[in-house]
């Protein structure tokens, strides 16, 4: 009877095993159900979640997913539930994360937080280190490498990528700071200066200043050459 006791208590405080066969080797992971993270996802692409969940759930074995899709979702999310970890595109729905970063920081500084995105990690890489971030994971990393990345993240492991901003020292758009980033996504949206600080709650003199930052950096005289040249290096907006 004890043994069939610890047995029950055994089979309800650990996860069923799962076994992903790849490339000839197996992968065995026992999660404890007191250890399962509290994952968020934010993604304003509803395939791009539903696979990044997938992913969690049926490779890694962490089933407490939740999604949003905007900023506004995101920020309101966070303070129902207490999450220990965030995946995140930098453009959502609503805006860029690189808005609400430092405010996230501040108030919920022990979450983790992990950018999946299409955008250059050589052109945001730094801006989000200024923030503590050093889990950058493109969305065109190979399936057998993103599970890799992901369960390094979710086990509070340090991130090995190294800095992208050294194998590609030539992108004009590495050099900018992160206000100038946020700002830049609306300038290649085609939002005026007033727009642009209505939006970002800032002074137009200050929009102003800092595309003209942006046109310095990235050697360019005006928006065409500044489009054609995010173009060139894959800055999506």
């Amino acid at each position: 009877m004890a043994d069939l006791y610890i047995r029950q208590i055994n089979s309800f405080t650990l996860t069923k095993s799962r076994i992903n066969s790849t490339a000839g080797s197996f992968l065995l992971l026992n999660i404890s159900l007191t250890m399962q993270p509290q994952i968020l996802l934010a993604d304003d692409h509803s395939m791009i979640r539903k696979g990044l969940k997938l992913l969690l759930q049926l490779h890694l074995g962490f089933t407490a997913v939740s999604e949003v899709t905007s900023c506004n979702e995101l920020m309101k999310e966070l303070t129902k539930k207490k999450y220990s970890h965030l995946v995140l595109d930098i453009i959502l729905s609503d805006g860029s994360t690189l808005e609400i970063l430092p405010a996230i920081r501040k108030l919920y500084p022990e979450l983790r937080v992990m950018v999946f995105s299409m955008q250059p990690a050589e052109v945001y890489g730094k801006a989000l280190r200024q923030y503590g971030i050093d889990h950058y994971l493109p969305k065109t990393t190979p399936e057998e490498d993103t599970i890799r990345l992901l369960r390094r993240f979710m086990l509070n492991e340090q991130s090995l990528r190294d800095d992208p901003a050294t194998r590609y020292p030539n992108n004009p758009f590495s050099a900018l700071a992160p206000r100038e980033l946020e700002i830049l996504h609306y300038v290649l949206k085609g939002l005026g200066t007033k727009e642009i600080a209505q939006t970002l709650n800032v002074k137009m003199n200050t929009v102003s200043t800092v595309k003209n930052r942006i046109f310095e950096k990235t050697l360019t005289t005006n928006l065409k050459e500044l489009i054609e040249l995010a173009t060139l290096y894959n800055v999506n907006y």
